[in-house]
C-alpha cells in the first residue's frame, strides 16, 4: 500500500463514514503522517500493511526523543489517532492483524473541570439588568446555556427554526453537524420570550433572520460577545471563579449527575460521542462527596 493514497482513503473514511470535522480529519492524518517520516527519517522503506507493534513502540520513542513538548496528552492523543488509522485499515479488510492492539495510552490525570453552584448560576442570571435594551437577552441566552448545556458554538448558531416550544425541545446541530434534541426548561422559554420583544424591534438583515439571538445591528451573536456578557455578569455578581460559556454546560452536566440523572441520557443531552467523556461528572459528584466528608468527619 502507499501511504499517500492510503491516508488519502483513510480521510474520506472520516469525512464520510465517521462524519468527523475537517479539523479532526485532519488531525488524524497529521499524526498518520507523523508515522511516514519517522520511517523515511530511519531510512526504512515499510507500507502501512507491514507495520508491527515494534515499529509503533521505536516511533513513539523517536518522537519523545526528537519533539519538545511531546508529554502525555500529545502521546495520548496520537496513540488515539494511530489506532484510528489501522483501525480503518483492519475494517477495510487491507489488514489481518491491527499493530496497535497491544498500544497502550498513557494515563492521563483527568483535571476536573470547574462548575457552579445553582445558586451561583441564579446569582449570576439575576445581576443582569433587564432595564438595558439587551438585558432580557443575555438573561435569555444564561438561561438556554445552562438549561440545554449548549456548547457556545451551539448557541450562537441556534436558529429560530428549531425551536419547538409546544413540545419543550430545541435541535441543535453538534460537532461534525450532528443533530440532537434537547429539553428545554420553562424558564428558559419565558426568558426568550422576553428577549423576542426587544428583538422585533431590531433592523435584521435577511441573512440573519433565522438566528435566535442577535446583537444590536441585526447580526448574529459571536462567541467572544457571549464570553463578555458572562464575565461582565459573573463580576457583578461577586462570583471569584474563572468561569466561561462553558463553564454553564459542566454545571448543568452535575447538577443533571448529582440529581440522579441516568449518565447516558446526559450523554445524550450533551451530544458526547462517548460515554466515557460524560463519565467525567461521576467523578466530580465523587469528589463533592469527599469534599464533604473531608469537612464534616470527625475522624478527617
Amino acid at each position: 500500500m502507499d501511504w499517500e493514497k492510503t491516508i488519502h482513503d483513510f480521510a474520506l473514511y472520516l469525512r464520510l463514514e465517521k462524519s468527523l470535522s475537517e479539523n479532526s480529519i485532519e488531525a488524524y492524518c497529521h499524526d498518520v503522517r507523523k508515522l511516514e517520516t519517522y520511517f523515511t527519517v530511519i531510512d526504512e522503506n515499510i507500507p502501512p500493511e507491514k507495520v508491527t507493534i515494534d515499529h509503533l513502540r521505536d516511533f513513539i520513542v523517536w518522537l519523545n526523543e526528537n519533539e519538545k513538548d511531546f508529554k502525555e496528552r500529545s502521546q495520548a492523543r496520537l496513540v488515539s489517532g494511530i489506532k484510528g488509522f489501522f483501525d480503518y485499515l483492519q475494517l477495510d479488510n487491507l489488514i489481518d492483524i491491527d499493530p496497535t492492539d497491544l498500544l497502550e495510552s498513557p494515563k492521563i490525570t483527568k483535571k476536573l473541570p470547574v462548575y457552579l453552584t445553582i445558586s451561583e448560576i441564579d446569582a449570576i442570571i439575576n445581576s443582569i439588568d433587564v432595564s438595558k435594551p439587551e438585558g432580557h437577552r443575555n438573561r435569555a441566552i444564561l438561561e438556554t446555556l445552562y438549561s440545554c448545556g449548549l456548547r457556545v458554538s451551539e448557541l450562537v448558531n441556534l436558529r429560530i427554526h428549531n425551536l419547538f416550544f409546544k413540545d419543550g425541545f430545541i435541535r441543535v446541530i453538534g460537532k461534525g453537524d450532528k443533530e440532537r434534541l434537547v429539553p428545554i426548561s420553562d424558564k428558559a422559554i419565558r426568558e426568550i420570550g422576553n428577549y423576542m420583544e426587544w428583538r422585533c424591534q431590531l433592523n435584521i438583515p435577511e441573512a440573519e433572520r433565522d438566528y435566535l439571538f442577535l446583537n444590536r445591528r441585526g447580526k448574529h451573536m459571536t462567541r467572544v460577545m457571549v464570553f463578555l456578557i458572562i464575565k461582565d455578569a459573573a463580576e457583578k455578581a461577586g462570583i471569584q471563579k474563572n468561569i466561561s460559556p462553558h463553564t454553564f454546560r459542566h454545571s448543568f452536566a452535575t447538577h443533571l449527575v448529582n440529581g440522579g440523572a441516568d449518565l447516558r441520557s446526559v450523554q445524550e443531552m450533551l451530544g458526547h460521542e462517548s460515554i466515557l467523556t460524560t463519565e467525567l461528572y461521576t467523578h466530580l459528584d465523587q469528589q463533592h462527596l469527599h469534599d464533604t466528608i473531608m469537612l464534616y468527619h470527625p475522624r478527617k
